[in-house]
Order: C-alpha cells, then sequence, then structure tokens
C-alpha cells in the first residue's frame, strides 16, 4: 500500500515540480547568506529555510526509494538518484569549527540538484559527458597546432616582445590569450614593429585554432546531442504490448496468405509449355 502510494507521488509531474521549486528557493536563501547585512537581520529564518530544504530532500529521497522497493538497483543504479542521494547525506555530516565553512560549501551541491531534477538539462549534461572521448582527438589537433605556432611564435619574436614570448611556457599561454580573442591584436601589433608581415602569423593562428577548431567541437557536441535525444526517445517509447505482437504477427499472416492466393492465380492464368 505504501510502495503503491510512493510510486504515484514519485511518477506525478507535480511532484517534480515542488522539488525544482524547493531546489530554487534552496538557492535564493544560499544568496540571501552572503549578504551581511540580511544574515545578520534574518539569520535564524534563513537557518531554519536550510532546515525544512533538507528534510524535504530526506523526504523526497524516501519516497523514491521507497517506490521501487525492493528492487534497490533501480534506484541506487541510476547515476542522477545516486548523486541526490549523496547530496543528502554529505549534508547530514554533522561540520563544526574550521570545517564549518566545508558545510556551507556542500550546501551548494543543492543548486547543482536543478541539473538531476529536471530532464532536459541531464540531456545536456549527459551529451557533454559522451563528448569527452570524441573531443580527445579534437584536443590532440589543438595541442598539436598549439605546439608548433608557439615554437614558431618564440623563434619569430622572443628577441623583440620578451613579454609574451620569452620562453615556450609564456608562448603557449600568450597563443591562449590570442584564441580568446582577448587583445590579440595588441600582441600582434607589437610583433609586426619587428616583422611587418607577422599579421600572416597571426591572422592563420586565429583562422586555425578559434574557427576550425572550436566548430570542430561544436560538431562534436551536436553529433552527441543527436545520439542522446534519439536514445531518450526510444525510453520514452512504451514497450510493445503482447497483444500488439501478435496483432502484427496476424497482419504478416494475413498478407503472405493474400500474397500466396495471386501467385497461384497467376500460375493457374499462365498458358501451358
Amino acid at each position: 500500500m505504501i510502495r503503491a502510494y510512493c510510486q504515484k507521488i514519485a511518477a506525478h509531474k507535480a511532484f517534480e515540480r515542488f522539488v525544482v521549486a524547493v531546489i530554487v528557493i534552496n538557492g535564493v536563501i544560499l544568496g540571501l547568506e552572503t549578504s551581511a547585512d540580511i544574515f545578520a537581520q534574518y539569520g535564524d529564518l534563513l537557518m531554519l529555510g536550510n532546515q525544512l530544504v533538507l528534510a524535504i530532500f530526506i523526504l523526497e529521497a524516501a519516497i523514491k526509494i521507497t517506490a521501487v522497493a525492493p528492487q534497490w538497483k533501480r534506484y541506487f543504479g541510476d547515476g542522477w538518484n545516486l548523486f541526490d542521494f549523496s547530496v543528502v547525506v554529505l549534508s547530514l555530516i554533522p561540520f563544526t569549527g574550521d570545517l564549518a565553512m566545508v558545510a556551507r560549501l556542500l550546501r551548494l551541491l543543492r543548486v547543482l540538484r536543478l541539473i538531476s531534477a529536471i530532464p532536459e538539462l541531464r540531456l545536456i549534461v549527459s551529451t557533454l559527458m559522451r563528448s569527452i572521448p570524441s573531443m580527445g582527438n579534437v584536443l590532440l589537433l589543438m595541442s598539436i597546432i598549439f605546439y608548433i605556432y608557439a615554437v614558431a611564435g618564440y623563434h619569430l619574436f622572443h628577441a623583440h616582445d620578451p613579454e609574451h614570448w620569452r620562453t615556450l611556457g609564456v608562448s603557449l599561454l600568450t597563443l591562449f590569450r590570442i584564441v580568446t580573442l582577448e587583445d590579440w591584436t595588441d600582441v600582434m601589433y607589437t610583433a609586426m614593429e619587428m616583422h611587418p608581415l607577422a599579421w600572416i602569423y597571426f591572422v592563420s593562428f586565429v583562422i586555425m585554432g578559434t574557427f576550425v577548431i572550436i566548430n570542430l567541437f561544436i560538431a562534436v557536441v551536436l553529433n552527441n546531442l543527436d545520439e542522446a535525444k534519439a536514445e531518450r526517445l526510444e525510453q520514452l517509447q512504451p514497450p510493445v504490448s503482447r497483444d500488439e505482437l501478435l496483432r502484427e504477427l496476424r497482419q504478416t499472416q494475413e498478407s503472405l496468405a493474400r500474397l500466396h492466393r495471386r501467385l497461384e492465380a497467376q500460375d493457374e492464368r499462365r498458358p501451358d509449355g
């Protein structure tokens, strides 16, 4: 009885919206705590709000666990549920003294629960996680381009502009600044004072590093997003019932029977010999 009741609550859309609202309220409370004036006046209310939010999270976890009992793997086998449960457990650990700051920082993890509570955000995060292996090749290509341009930049510009090109490490840091398009023209004009054609070096790197590489990252993410959406649609499709399978089987048998009769009729009309 209790399990069936918990299943109805966990599957209800209003329950999901309520949890999202509580997470947002918790985020607002954490933001208000950063104001010394507000905390001095309403500190007790804010602490009470934190306790109420924690109590709601504990109740939510209990409802979801009860809904799948005794098949605990259905809850703890899901990475998002495991993350939610870990946030609740960490919030229950008492931190005092110097570790009180750790407790405040751990409460920030509750805001991250918005990702697990909203299916669309879960899809985006799952896509990014799936994209990491594919991005390895793009990162390797980017590293090769950075290394080649850093060594070339050191030999070309370190004598005239040691601030940006004095070592290989500084050269790589300068290239990172250029690829972010942050005041990269200042570095280029300084280099052009010694090498008028230095603009070729900088423009080619901006094209390679900014437009080509970033577009490759976007392409990898979009490709994995399409795959994740397709898998999500398959999961949302209801399983085929036994009656549907039998109905499709009968339709197939009837189609084969009609085809067989047509073939027999053609054989009868065909002239002998």
